[in-house]
């Protein structure tokens, strides 16, 4: 029983999919939970999210890195929509994953630097929301790509021209 799903833990495209919802599933928890904790002015809630937040952000590394092994794979098993979708998605990971580490970096200064400069906690938390919707944004357009790759039944428009620097993967 555990065999067979140690097996797939060696496969990388099987290990994104595990993995890719945690960075936009886990920033849209974190954003409601830190818009209540500064509702309630809740400082340890403030930090717990920020934690959660610094995961997320750091999260996308290990979801980018599989995504590209699965990459030659993914495109072998894709039908011709599939294989657009899958370089426009592969496109737009490369081009916004630096903003998850972006995110991350500022996420853990809004828990750190408040313990120096408390008068830093309001501004930075806030700067941290802020850009959080932003990159929840930007999780989303990356995977609204990524669920067309080899789910027809979500592609409800043409495939996109696929990027050309895109076919080196």
């Amino acid at each position: 029983m555990i065999a067979p799903f140690l097996q797939a833990l060696r496969q990388p495209e099987y290990v994104h999919v595990l993995l890719n919802p945690l960075p936009v599933y886990g920033l849209a928890v974190s954003i409601i939970g830190l818009v209540i904790a500064l509702c309630q002015r809740s400082r340890p809630a403030e930090v717990a999210m920020l934690a959660l937040i610094v995961f997320c952000g750091v999260i996308a590394w290990p979801v980018g890195h599989y995504g590209e092994e699965a990459y030659d794979r993914a495109l072998s098993l894709s039908d011709e929509q599939g294989q657009a979708w899958l370089k426009v998605h592969a496109q737009r990971a490369d081009q916004f994953i630096f903003y998850f580490y972006a995110l991350a970096l500022i996420a853990l200064a809004a828990i750190l630097a408040p313990r120096k400069w408390p008068q830093s906690a309001l501004g930075l938390t806030s700067i941290t929301l802020v850009l959080a919707f932003v990159v929840l944004a930007m999780g989303g357009y990356i995977g609204y790509a990524g669920g067309r790759i080899r789910h027809r039944e979500f592609r409800r428009e043409p495939a996109p021209v696929p990027p050309v620097a895109q076919d080196e993967h």
